[in-house]
């Protein structure tokens, strides 16, 4: 078998075939939250009614929102501190580090199955663990026990062959892969990357990989457990944890792939999408007013390292502002120690929290039109705080030769033949450890006697009604392709601080791609959302399927569904519907009202007949949608039906 076969059929709950497709059901070994979405997650467990999280490591990372621009953050992060350890959950206080780092570096072990609430939890795939982004409601779901569904993927092998050269980094593999498959043409796949340049990788070159897999659409991305998985643990002071995994010599893949990683040259991801790929020799050289070096994608101590000597002796330029974040208090450690923040600080970089901020707009806003560069995975319009800038996405590398010739450059325009001393930056043989800022789980005789604190921003969490026998209801809004989740909710420290009061969020719904929608979508009471490609790609936030529901949202009748905020819908009784004809998608406007009859009778048939009384025409589409996902949409979402399955169970 392959890795992810032999994962998956080591972790069923019951015997399946595996076959593409098929559903399966998979006990989870950790589950993750981080703080702008983890209050829903958190409420949904107490709603639940359960003691203690049932699996054996469940984690809370508070690593997003640390600018606390009122009491709305720090009433969430007591809230989650106090919850987690009413629950038996780990807490990673801020400050810590960014949670997919923290994780990679303090939990994370092959061979195990992890489910995070964040569509960049494949990130762990680096060490050989299969690790699939989801949404709150289903990350609630794992931490209860029931067995998490799944839709089998099919598995692509991507064998690398190689090694990069310096000045090109992990990231240019990602772009490669992206400028070849696109951001939808993951969708239902796990990348499984093999082969001698597999190899040469160290174990954070392989998450900024695996972690990018998330632009494709991919279920997940995985590397063999290997000796470089054995290096990265010893150095964790983990060596224990290690356990080869690799796949079988004669095993099958369900499709093929090969990049020679010394043919790579640097790349660069242009406005507005991951896969808008091009040399970085080949863009426009513009004017660049900012640089951010760092997030879950590329803040290792390689990556900063590489990028402080590039910026040793020299400094960024007068026009732009350059900040920088670290991927964890260990990593930022050992690179003080090693002398590589204070070149940079010596350059004119600005260190900033060790969090994820300014990747979803969380401070450091570029400026009005403003160019920037970021070595970030997602350059959404409006992703950054501002949908009048054009955000480039590159590796480290690149962004400090940018930052210091105000446009885009590579690290060879600067370093020219020295170039090569970047290859000589390794990660370290051992990280400082000092876990004071991970709070392990309390006893469970001494959690039962938590108190959970409730800050006035903790609202209620919303639960739907079950569909109705006859839906007749106007379409509140016409979407293009590839709207994000970022446009169905948006970022920044503002937005994110609101995310645990639904009534107050759900007043920004749409806020930037169309800021008429949550009051029309209130004052119809019903309504239904059309949409194009690949609608609500990006982000697992869940509040893109909660918000629009709180405000009478149904269903979604779309060209394509990105596959997790169609299980974030189905989680939040909205029925995610595709066409059937993609050209009826034409026919509807915005404020049509669809009409349809016998809906919960046809729902299990898995085609809805649709009339459009406005026109006076039928159309048909089709639910993507298994058995239990059927069962869940009749019950009006997962927090009901979950609450049948524990009342069967007990």
């Amino acid at each position: 078998m392959n890795l992810t076969r032999k994962i998956l059929s080591a972790h069923l709950a019951k015997p399946s075939a595996m076959k593409p497709g098929e559903e399966i059901y998979l006990k989870v070994d950790h589950t993750l939250t981080h703080d702008i979405n983890a209050v829903m997650t958190y409420l949904a467990f107490e709603a639940i009614g359960l003691e203690r999280t049932q699996v054996d490591t469940s984690v809370s990372y508070l690593d997003h929102n640390l600018l606390y621009l009122d009491n709305k953050t720090p009433d969430d992060h007591i809230y989650l501190q106090s919850a987690a350890r009413r629950f038996g959950v780990w807490v990673s206080r801020p400050g810590n580090g960014i949670c997919h780092s923290v994780h990679l570096g303090r939990f994370g072990k092959p061979a195990l199955l992890s489910m995070g609430g964040d569509s960049h939890t494949p990130t762990g795939g680096a060490l050989g663990m299969l690790c699939i982004g989801v949404g709150g409601m289903d990350v609630a779901t794992a931490m209860t026990g029931v067995p998490m569904r799944l839709k089998m993927p099919e598995v692509v092998r991507v064998t690398l062959t190689g090694r990069l050269r310096p000045g090109c980094n992990a990231k240019d593999v990602i772009l490669e892969m992206l400028r070849r498959v696109s951001i939808k043409g993951g969708l239902g796949k796990v990348y499984e990357y093999v082969g001698p340049g597999a190899a040469s990788l160290e174990v954070p070159e392989r998450a900024t990989i695996a972690n990018m897999g998330a632009e494709m659409g991919a279920t997940s991305s995985i590397f063999p457990a290997d000796e470089q998985v054995r290096k990265f643990l010893r150095a964790q002071g983990r060596e224990k944890d290690y356990t080869e995994l690799l796949p079988d010599e004669v095993c099958s893949y369900d499709g093929e792939m090969e990049i020679d990683l010394s043919s790579l040259e640097p790349l660069c991801a242009c406005p507005h999408q991951p896969d808008n790929v091009k040399p970085f020799k080949q863009v426009e050289k513009r004017k660049v007013q900012q640089v951010f070096i760092g997030s879950c994608t590329n803040a290792s101590y390689a990556d900063i390292a590489r990028a402080a000597l590039v910026f040793k002796g020299r400094k960024v330029a007068d026009d732009v502002s350059c900040t920088c974040a670290v991927g964890s208090k260990s990593i930022y450690t050992q690179l003080m120690r090693d002398g590589y923040i204070e070149m940079m600080l010596d350059a004119g970089v600005r260190f900033i929290e060790l969090a994820c901020g300014p990747c979803c707009a969380i401070g450091q806003s570029p400026a009005s039109d403003g160019v920037a560069v970021r070595t970030t995975n997602r350059n959404f319009r409006g992703r950054s705080g501002n949908p009048t800038a054009e955000v480039y996405l590159t590796g480290p590398e690149s962004a400090a030769a940018t930052a210091i010739l105000g446009t885009f450059a590579t690290a060879e325009d600067i370093l020219g033949s020295d170039i090569v001393k970047l290859a000589e930056i390794r990660e370290p043989d051992a990280y400082p450890i000092n876990d004071v800022q991970l709070i392990p789980p309390l006893p469970p005789e001494e959690a039962k006697k938590v108190e959970i604190v409730r800050g006035p921003n903790i609202a209620y969490l919303p639960v739907p009604e079950p569909p109705e026998q006859t839906l007749s209801a106007p379409v509140s809004l016409k979407a293009g392709d590839n709207v994000s989740t970022d446009d169905i909710t948006p970022a920044s420290a503002e937005f994110s601080s609101m995310r645990s009061n639904i009534p107050l969020m759900s007043q920004y719904c749409f806020h930037r791609y169309d800021p008429t929608f949550a009051a029309r979508a209130k004052e119809l009471g019903k309504s239904i959302i059309v949409g194009g490609e690949n609608y609500g790609q990006g982000s697992s936030r869940e509040h893109a399927a909660i918000n629009p529901m709180f405000l009478g949202v149904k269903c979604v009748i779309a060209r394509g569904i990105a596959r997790i905020h169609k299980g974030n819908l189905i989680n939040h009784g909205v029925v995610p519907m595709l066409f059937e004809d993609p050209a009826d998608y034409d026919r509807i406007e915005q404020g049509d009202t669809l009409e349809i009859e016998n809906y919960r009778d046809q729902i299990p048939t898995r085609r809805v007949r649709i009339r459009d009384t406005t026109k006076g025409f039928d159309f048909t589409v089709k639910l993507d949608l298994s058995d239990t996902e059927i069962e869940v949409a009749l019950d009006g979402g997962q927090l009901r039906h979950l609450k049948k399955q524990l009342n069967i169970i007990q």
